[in-house]
């Protein structure tokens, strides 16, 4: 018998963490190998985690909604066999003083399976300090009590607290149906909610009470705080800063508006967008790039196409294959930035932003796209595209992008300023094709004719993108878009 531990994966070269969205498997029940374990979640894509090995579920480290930095040990299975990764019994190992999540690995395990399986009930919970992260995600708290209080909290529930600005005096009042009164995500939800629409009663006048209580001990330092009281404090939000000032919560809103909470990917993903922008300084270079060639093409091969190939045939793989080109003629804007060093890609792997039927937005990636020609490119952004729409894309497929380029034009908008994908250094944002009215020049002499014009609007990050490179880049473009062949064969 020996004990295997099951790690949370890399999902990426930006994913530092992932969410537990669910248990497929229980302390006690058998894994077949290759067999979904859990599901996570990045702010990328939604996944079920494998098992490497064949055996019996022992322990889960970590509870439904916790997040999870990548590497750390998440379950550990009893297998059969050579010793594999063996750890020790959480209650006969003690736990590392940094990190009350991660035990330390024993040389050797021996315990037989009926052991095993009895050890995979989930220990007690046992008082542990608060810990909130230093950028207020609180994505690694521990269970934590109240100061000067007996009950304790899950990460989830102080999530929650932090998020919705839940002070801790309105915790300690709050009602639990948990165990021994510890309060759940449902009763913290129902709070939410009943806050929103109007509190009861009896919940209004606990926490009323309970804030009185912390006012008269701040007025009276020298009363005796009650159990669960916070003392000589004024009612604030849970979540504590690294600059160490107390968030206060916001005023209710009033007046004729619909609060709409974010869903778990939409929050990540303004996560995300905001660490963009305080990484990179963005700078936008547009060039206007003549598509009638393109647009007469298509319009006279798209039947034909779809007939001889079983695909259809859009823009945005003749555009991919455009800046594909363009990346082997400017290799810096195919890099990422390592402190002061630039890692210059040698794969030229393409993201496609693509949008959800939910409104949120995704990223699956072309590998090595400057190796496909137009029509391994169609398949690759159909495909890519509608099992993205279907929500079953692969972890592998939406991460290593190095040069992202979004279709805005999808939406009838004419030009945008995208935001960079981190740790990418530039994006492309292709607009609407229009007609309008255009010089054409001849070697007769000019004229003005009616032409599909479309806007490029190229972001790159100027830390290491100049404007003469990023702009030369996107020009870059535009001619190889404007050259194309009127006669070519696909």
């Amino acid at each position: 018998m020996a004990l295997a531990e099951l790690i949370m994966p890399k999902m990426g070269e930006s994913i530092m963490e992932a969410t537990i969205l669910k248990w497929l498997k229980q302390p006690g029940d058998s894994v077949e190998l290759d067999e979904p374990v859990l599901e996570i979640a990045t702010d990328k894509v939604d996944s079920e985690i494998p098992s490497p090995y064949a055996g019996v579920l022992v322990e889960m480290r970590f509870p439904e909604g916790e997040t999870v930095e990548i590497g750390k040990i998440i379950a550990v299975i009893a297998t059969e066999g050579e010793q594999v990764g063996a750890v020790a019994s959480p209650a006969a190992a003690s736990p590392p003083a940094h990190d009350a999540h991660q035990a330390p690995v024993s040389d050797k395990v021996e315990a037989s399976a009926a052991q095993a399986v009895a050890a995979a009930k989930p220990p007690a919970s046992s008082p542990q300090p608060v810990a909130v992260s230093a950028n207020g995600s609180g994505g690694h708290a521990a269970a934590t009590p109240a100061a000067g209080g007996a009950r304790f909290y899950s990460p989830l529930v102080l999530n929650i607290a932090r998020e919705e600005g839940i002070s801790m005096t309105e915790l300690e009042a709050m009602p639990g149906t948990g165990s021994e009164g510890r309060v759940t995500k449902r009763d913290i939800l129902d709070f939410v909610q009943s806050r929103k629409t109007g509190a009861p009663a009896a919940l209004a006048d606990m926490a009323g009470a309970s804030a009185l209580a912390a006012v008269s001990d701040s007025a009276n330092p020298s009363a005796a705080a009650p159990a669960g009281a916070i003392p000589a404090q004024s009612p604030s939000p849970v979540a504590i800063p690294a600059g160490g000032s107390r968030v206060i919560a916001e005023p209710m809103v009033s007046g004729n508006v619909e609060i709409v909470e974010m869903d778990r990917m939409r929050k990540m993903i303004a996560e995300h967008m905001v660490r963009s922008k305080h990484t990179s300084p963005h700078v936008t270079s547009f060039v206007e790039a003549d598509m009638t060639p393109i647009v007469q093409w298509r319009e006279r091969i798209k039947k034909s196409f779809e007939q001889k190939t079983g695909e259809k045939i859009t823009f945005t793989p003749i555009i991919i294959e455009a800046i594909v080109k363009a990346i082997r003629d400017f290799p810096m804007v195919n890099v990422s930035v390592d402190g002061d060093r630039i890692l210059v890609k040698k794969d030229i792997n393409i993201g496609m932003a693509a949008a959800l039927p939910n409104g949120n937005l995704i990223v699956p990636v072309i590998k090595r796209a400057d190796q496909l020609n137009l029509l391994g490119l169609t398949r690759a952004v159909n495909d890519l595209a509608n099992r993205a729409r279907l929500g079953k894309l692969k972890p592998e497929e939406v991460q290593d992008g190095t040069y992202t380029v979004t279709n805005v034009g999808t939406f009838g908008n004419v030009m945008g300023t995208p935001v960079i994908n981190q740790p990418q250094v530039a994006i492309m944002a292709a607009g609407a094709i229009r007609k309008k009215p255009a010089v054409i020049e001849t070697p007769q002499g000019d004229f003005i004719g009616i032409r599909h014009m479309m806007f490029l609007s190229h972001a790159y990050d100027h830390r290491v993108v100049d404007g003469f490179l990023g702009g030369s880049f996107v020009r870059r473009v535009a001619d190889y878009l404007e050259a194309w062949d009127p006669n070519r064969e696909f």
